[in-house]
């Protein structure tokens, strides 16, 4: 396309030196004037028509080059699109607009994708870049297809917002606020349309979480508030809420429509302890993705409580109060019994202290108040009845926990083996006693064992640790044996009892690290983990399976002390499945990590094990409400002129219209026609030949010469 576009100017010589030939000749004119000469008027014509020559005007002609006009498709992908029909609707008017969109030659489609955030949809930060790319002039308008449910609408300028609100509901859409970022927004220079996908006056229940504790301690219940709420309105008085605490049997309780319910949770165990809470659904509901919730409250032990026992003093009985006493979380109750057994001179056991040994508050009274009672080198003095040593047994079976540090007397007749307690104790001992000095050994189990595992480098089992000199044979009959000593005898061995725990040290030399012996051991750490071990530590589990997330990195940790660990399956929260296998470290525990994709609880299951992970938010603004409405982005679009329609009501026609007239209609869209042009060429043709100014010029002096003879 060419055409003559207007007049320019390459003047012959300098603007100035023109400027000033021009103002002398306008004096000298003006003075002729004044003096009454004749063919002033005439001098002047000639005057203006050689500045006009020097001037050099002539037409400018461009070739221009039309450009087409760009609108942008803005889709909504995020995981509330998945409800109902919603995803085929999107991909379905997709389809369509571009098809509608490509039969217009003078105008190009771009597809621009949002995004789905830990703080909900994201499609104006996309659309915003993708006009920042378009060249100047040339955005035609826009089109989102999404379920309305977009949280980062742009706010408008209070005139704007009133104007638009005062628009009316041109193409019956609903009022409403226009929420998302800070400030005013920039209106682009074209219409936004929207096509929503869903139905209008869908209905949904939602189950929120309004209050959840970060904390809870180990024993006690920790308080939830709930509220489930019906949109569009209250069909139900109560529903019934159902709670899961880590996957176990589910619980339920009734809770009021509309209302803040407070739901107590069990806190079990240290660690995270995961709740999923889902609520009744409402017949013929939208979804019931936000029915559920999930939150994760970690469990923390208040205060340990301990109950050391000392049958005699000795030289280890410091270690074990020093290595006790120094973990800020236990709270140590210590007692010795003083009185040997060869002692025979009838004294009565309450004349024998000061204070009389409370057996009686200790072994019955408040036994289980204790997390773990730990005998040192105790045997059978006659103070304890057998009725207390067979409740210590019960004590253990029903949770409770019993560490043994044993000395030369457990090999004897008052051993407290030869006692009730006989049925907790995993080491029946022998008639021996090795003095002998050896060095101690983690087995092949410990190696694997979380208790042990640590110690020493999984390419090294031969510890250079100090010498101990004494221990107590004895034939395991059941529980693991994770450290040895003299003849690879067991040394130290673990067992599950009931729901309690045991461990039994077949020496009372450990004091002889904590003093440094030979450049002593790893007394502290090994005590520690086994104190933990008992009390049920969840770190300290050797038949484990637990998930870390980091960023969209889930890593699943199994720890087992089977050298041969099963592949886990993962469960997504879309509900699909991948196996996955896990790659040992020779230390007990197998590790995988994966690429998580979705947003939401993650299941893991070996089979026997199961645990659970949440990746990214686990109750998503995204899935608040899932209803779709045009309530969010109706004053944006009216502001910048466009239009508003359901899909399953029809996808409306497109048009091209001319900047400031109307851009849609009960059943269209426009789409503005800027008639942008790219100018590839100009030309310069003289506005009147050279030879025509010379002539004219001088017709003009000699007419003002004969002028001036007459």
């Amino acid at each position: 396309m060419s055409g003559v576009t207007g007049i320019g100017f390459a003047p012959l010589m300098p603007w100035q030196a023109i400027v000033a030939v021009a103002a002398l000749a306008l004096l000298l004119l003006i003075f002729g004037m004044v003096r009454g000469a004749r063919g002033s008027i005439i001098r002047a014509v000639a005057v203006t028509i050689l500045a006009a020559a020097l001037l050099n005007p002539h037409l400018e002609s461009e070739t221009r080059r039309g450009e087409p006009d760009i609108a942008l498709l803005v889709l909504d992908e995020s995981s509330s699109q998945n409800t109902g029909e919603r995803r085929e609707q999107l991909a379905q008017a997709a389809e369509a607009v571009r098809e509608k969109v490509g039969k217009f030659d003078d105008l190009q489609l771009r597809v621009v994708h949002g995004k789905e955030t830990k703080d909900g949809t994201m499609l104006f930060d996309e659309f915003d870049r993708a006009l920042a790319d378009l060249p100047q002039g040339r955005f035609a308008g826009a089109v989102f297809i999404t379920d309305g449910q977009v949280h980062d609408v742009p706010k408008l300028p209070d005139q704007q917002q009133n104007q638009a609100q005062s628009k009316g509901n041109a193409n019956g859409q609903d009022k409403g606020e226009a929420t998302g970022q800070e400030g005013p927004a920039a209106l682009p220079d074209g219409p936004v349309h929207v096509l929503l996908t869903g139905k209008p006056n869908e209905r949904d229940r939602r189950l929120t979480v309004e209050r959840a504790p970060a904390f809870g301690l180990v024993g006690k219940s920790a308080q939830v508030r709930v509220k489930v709420e019906d949109r569009p309105d209250r069909t139900q008085n109560t529903a019934s809420l159902t709670v899961r605490v880590d996957g176990g049997t589910p619980f339920q309780r009734n809770v009021r429509v509309g209302a803040e319910s407070d739901i107590d949770i069990p806190i079990e165990h240290g660690g995270n302890t995961i709740v999923e809470l889902e609520v009744q659904s409402l017949p013929n509901e939208l979804s019931l993705a936000n029915n559920r919730a999930v939150l994760s409250v970690s469990g923390v032990r208040d205060r340990l409580k301990v109950l050391l026992v000392s049958g005699q003093p000795h030289l280890g009985e410091r270690t074990w109060r020093n290595l006790l006493k120094s973990d800020p979380s236990v709270d140590l109750v210590h007692f010795t019994i003083l009185r040997p057994p060869e002692k025979n001179d009838f004294t009565p056991l309450n004349e024998l202290a000061l204070i009389s040994f409370p057996t009686r508050e200790l072994f019955e009274v408040k036994l289980h108040e204790f997390d773990l009672i730990v005998f040192d080198r105790y045997f059978e003095r006659g103070v304890l009845p057998p009725a207390y040593f067979n409740n210590i047994a019960d004590y253990v079976e029903k949770g409770g926990a019993v560490l043994a540090a044993v000395g030369p007397d457990y090999a004897g007749p008052r051993s407290i083996y030869r006692t009730p307690m006989a049925r907790i104790l995993p080491g029946a001992p022998t008639d021996r006693v090795f003095e002998e000095p050896f060095r101690a050994q983690i087995s092949d189990v410990g190696m694997r064992h979380p208790v042990t595992s640590g110690l020493l480098n999984a390419d090294n089992k031969t510890p250079e640790w100090g010498h101990w000199y004494r221990q107590v044979d004895a034939e395991v009959t059941r529980g693991e044996t994770i450290m040895t000593g003299v003849n690879d005898r067991p040394l130290l061995v673990l067992d599950h009892v009931g729901k309690g725990r045991v461990a039994t040290f077949m020496s009372d030399h450990v004091w002889l690290w904590a003093r440094g012996h030979e450049n002593g051991g790893p007394h502290a750490e090994l005590i520690r983990r086994l104190v933990h071990w008992l009390m049920k530590e969840p770190d300290l589990e050797e038949e484990d399976l637990r998930a870390q997330v980091e960023g969209d990195k889930l890593t699943i940790i199994r720890r087992s002390l089977e050298e041969q660990v099963p592949p886990v399956t993962v469960t997504a929260p879309s509900g699909s499945q991948e196996t996955v296998t896990l790659t040992p470290d020779g230390r007990g525990a197998a590790t995988t990590t994966m690429t998580a994709r979705e947003t939401g609880l993650y299941k893991i299951e070996d089979g026997r094990r199961r645990a659970m992970a949440a990746v990214g938010d686990l109750n998503p603004p995204e899935l608040s409400d899932l209803r779709a409405t045009p309530e969010r982005l109706a004053p944006y679009v009216k502001a910048t002129g466009g239009g508003i329609n359901w899909i399953s009501e029809g996808i409306p026609d497109f048009r091209r219209t001319r900047p400031g007239r109307d851009n849609a209609g009960s059943s269209w869209f426009g789409l503005t026609r800027n008639e942008a042009y790219v100018v590839t060429g100009v030309k310069q043709m003289p506005l009147l030949p050279a030879l025509l100014f010379l002539l004219l010029c001088a017709g003009t002096v000699m007419l003002a010469w004969w002028r001036e003879g007459r």
